[in-house]
């Protein structure tokens, strides 16, 4: 749905690029201000993850050619595009330029299948078509963990930084100027909410130590989060559920809806306040554990912590908020930025290195 509306200028506007699983959101900007947006759906399309990736990148990319036009745009509109980051080797935060390398990588799945691979890819098709520069911000494969952070308790297991990185580092900066601080002299614990949910440890501009948003840390709406070890080992030897059963179980299927049969915590907040006794317990558990987080990156930080960062979709619940801060606002004081915040997060990273504030890296 179009959310607001611009005729076209002269190359001054940045166009930017967010690839879901299930709709790709573009939005063009004029510096930091939102000048039109728009979610367009690929549901109902026939597509098979990455075997079919040349087929929905070329159906993406004409619904992306399609909103310039529609919206009258031209290619000389723009300076530069920006796209959310997707499966790359590891790297380490910040704003970086797409080459041919990265396109390779993410066209090939090298180090993975997922939506967000598409928005380089597509990124540097246009950017090829405007001659102009195109870049990522914080893709999800942002790792800055300590060595110590990396070791599980077992030498051929080893825990990896996969988390929420672009609106995390967004917010954190947000935060950090809050309180008169560059991010790069803070130290914050900020916790993303949402259908996964990561807590990172923010040292002094790095995510030193952060749980694996897939398999580590609270249970969220819709995945499991941590569990007791020996317990799993025996549910996947009970010949009771096949491998991908298992993994379904631990995300997608996990967590909230295992219990309640809903994601939606909204719903679940609702339940509660009706009386449901069950709905309160799990919606306070999910705070309970995200609480505990919360304390153990505050021994990683030593307890020297500036502030404690809720964001996400779940931190428009009240109740989530409440539950959450009474448990850890002893440790530092707790600020909110409510939403997901990709699109902002992706043009402040691009407007940091056009200002000249921050160099752009080399993948």
């Amino acid at each position: 749905m179009i959310t607001g509306g611009i005729v076209m200028g002269n190359s001054k506007y940045i166009l930017v690029v967010n690839p879901g699983s299930t709709s790709t959101k573009l939005a063009v900007f004029e510096e930091e201000r939102c000048l039109i947006s728009s979610s367009l759906s690929i549901e109902g399309r026939s597509f098979e993850g990455q075997d079919d990736f040349e087929k929905q990148l070329e159906y993406r990319l004409n619904t992306v050619k399609d909103f310039i036009k529609n919206n009258n745009y031209t290619y000389s509109s723009f300076k530069c595009v920006v796209a959310r980051g997707g499966l790359l080797r590891p790297l380490e935060g910040g704003v970086y330029e797409v080459n041919e390398t990265m396109v390779s990588d993410l066209r090939s799945c090298k180090y993975g299948f997922h939506a967000s691979n598409f928005g380089a890819v597509i990124a540097n098709e246009i950017a090829g078509i405007c001659n102009i520069p195109a870049y990522i911000v914080d893709p999800v494969v942002v790792d800055e963990m300590h060595p110590l952070a990396r070791l599980s308790g077992i030498p051929h297991i080893q825990r990896k930084s996969a988390f929420h990185a672009l609106n995390q580092k967004f917010v954190a900066r947000k935060a950090a100027k809050q309180i008169g601080k560059r991010y790069e002299d803070a130290n914050l614990i900020v916790c993303h909410m949402g259908g996964g949910i990561s807590v990172g440890a923010h040292f002094k501009g790095r995510v030193i130590d952060v749980n694996n948003g897939l398999e580590e840390g609270p249970f969220s709406p819709e995945r499991s989060g941590s569990l007791p070890v020996l317990q799993l080992v025996d549910m996947c030897f009970s010949n009771q559920y096949s491998k991908n059963e298992i993994k379904s179980l631990l995300v997608g299927r996990g967590g909230v809806v295992s219990y309640l049969g809903t994601t939606d915590c909204k719903k679940v907040e609702e339940m509660a306040l009706q009386g449901d006794m069950k709905a309160q317990l799990i919606l306070e558990a999910m705070a309970y554990q995200i609480s505990k987080e919360i304390g153990s990156c505050s021994a990683v930080l030593k307890g020297e912590i500036d502030l404690i960062v809720l964001t996400g979709g779940l931190a428009r619940s009240k109740h989530l908020v409440e539950w959450i801060s009474e448990r850890v606002m002893f440790i530092a004081p707790v600020v909110v930025y409510e939403g997901e915040n990709e699109a902002e997060a992706l043009v402040e990273g691009v407007m940091r290195v056009l200002r000249g504030e921050e160099e752009s890296r080399q993948y």
